[in-house]
């Protein structure tokens, strides 16, 4: 997957760390768990024509996490651009 720019980002996370950069929009969101107004942070990806062609084949996505603490996520499909993304 590359790294997308999301609509409406509000900051840009990594990138003084040597990293791509991962352009971010913060976000509040009502969890079944954590309730109303829970921060959230929401990413963009675009798979390359090779993991488009295998996604429309049946393969899974595959979210990996760093380090051995695993945080709540959310994996979805986002909605589709309406817009010319902007390069980070």
């Amino acid at each position: 997957m590359q790294i997308a720019m999301i609509e409406r980002a509000t900051r840009v996370l990594g990138k003084s760390q040597g990293y791509l950069g991962l352009p971010l929009r913060d976000e509040l969101i009502n969890c079944t768990v954590g309730g109303e107004g829970t921060p959230a942070m929401v990413t963009a990806w675009t798979p390359t024509p090779d993991e488009l062609e295998r996604l429309n084949a049946g393969a899974s996505v595959h979210l990996r996490i760093l380090g051995t603490m695993h945080p709540p996520v959310m994996v979805e499909v986002g909605e589709v651009p309406t817009e010319t993304p902007i390069e980070a």
